[in-house]
């Protein structure tokens, strides 16, 4: 009789920590007890499954990678690969010091393996399809609008550079059609001269800019009238200091509010949350953290700013913290005040209403 075995880690696990780049993947591959290899693969999840399938046949298999430029792809591959990926952040991965001092995608990628297999690796939340597309369109937006601030920046060190200014009082520097004109202008007295051709040049950029800018903005406005959005940003619009782009960027960025167990939590996810440092008899406590959702961060301490100037009961906290710290501490107090609004009128789906005497 031909006997026929059949290889099979049925039962077992195989830890991957893969160190991600555009040409290649770097992929440690490890068991609960030992190390099998490290070895390099073309960046393609089917390659990397088949491989696996090949020589660990039946394993249960576990990776996880840094977050970073490819966004969510990979992991969708690698979970359609029938592999359990977890995407993490990059300063929450343990790091020894030699690994510090000895950096390369070898040693990145070990260390990963073995923090996945001691369970010391917490994922960060994965946002479906719809949220992720939707997402992308307020950062898009977001993106052209500093390229735009950055093009009026060039256009007025331009004219500060060779000393022009403003010739009839009724034109202001607030890029209205007059305004825009005077530019124009200048840029046409002397068609062949340096200063025209560099004016032309940004005022054209700066036209480009202004239209996408424009329809990006018409479709956010589209996109907020839709559903899952329409109810939740009516809600938010209703938060003094909140506007229609703002509840957008508020409800594409946190995705589910009632994800958010505590208002901590949001704090924290939104970057609204101190540093601190303490040893000893010594303490610091720094503004405000450099971790969190750098988007979200911006338009709630933007949003504070506006608050309260409109909600009398957010001026009076603000003014009482001003007499014990700087203004800088103090908007941060406001933008916890307004996250708890947020996430009140989220989950209780009732409008704002701002207190009376």
């Amino acid at each position: 009789m031909k006997q026929v075995n059949k290889l099979s880690f049925k039962g077992q696990s195989i830890y991957l920590g893969i160190d991600v780049h555009l040409k290649s993947w770097h992929v440690s591959i490890l068991t609960d007890d030992i190390e099998l290899a490290t070895k390099s693969f073309p960046p393609c999840a089917k390659t990397l499954g088949s491989y696996l399938k090949r020589m660990y046949p039946d394993a249960k298999y576990r990776s996880v990678y840094e977050a970073g430029y490819c966004g969510y792809w990979v992991h969708e591959n690698l979970i359609s690969e029938g592999i359990d990926n977890i995407i993490v952040n990059p300063a929450d991965v343990p790091t020894k010091d030699k690994e510090k001092k000895r950096k390369n995608d070898g040693v990145d990628s070990r260390k990963l393996a073995r923090n996945l297999r001691s369970g010391e690796l917490e994922g960060i939340f994965i946002p479906d399809k719809k949220q992720q597309e939707d997402k992308l369109l307020l950062r898009t937006r977001r993106m052209f609008v500093k390229r735009q601030t950055g093009c009026k920046n060039q256009i007025k060190s331009t004219l500060s550079f060779y000393g022009i200014q403003l010739s009839d009082e009724k034109i202001n520097a607030h890029w209205s059609k007059a305004y825009i004109g005077w530019l124009r202008k200048l840029s046409e007295d002397n068609p062949i001269s340096s200063k025209a051709i560099r004016l032309k040049v940004l005022l054209d950029f700066l036209e480009g800019l202004r239209k996408t800018v424009s329809d990006l903005t018409r479709q956010v406005r589209s996109l907020s009238q839709e559903f899952p959005y329409k109810e939740k940003a009516d809600l938010l619009r209703t938060i003094p200091g909140i506007d229609t782009l703002s509840a957008m960027t508020i409800l594409t960025e946190f995705g589910d509010i009632k994800i958010y167990s505590k208002l901590d939590h949001l704090c924290s996810y939104a970057g609204i949350v101190p540093n601190e440092y303490s040893s000893s008899d010594t303490a610091k406590t720094p503004v405000i953290t450099k971790r969190g959702n750098k988007y979200l961060k911006k338009v709630i301490v933007d949003s504070s700013w506006v608050a309260i100037r409109k909600d009398p009961e957010l001026l009076s906290s603000y003014n009482q913290y001003k007499r014990k710290n700087k203004s800088m501490k103090c908007i941060i107090k406001i933008c916890r005040k307004l996250l708890n609004r947020i996430r009140c009128v989220l989950v209780s789906g009732k409008p704002y209403q701002l207190l009376t005497t």
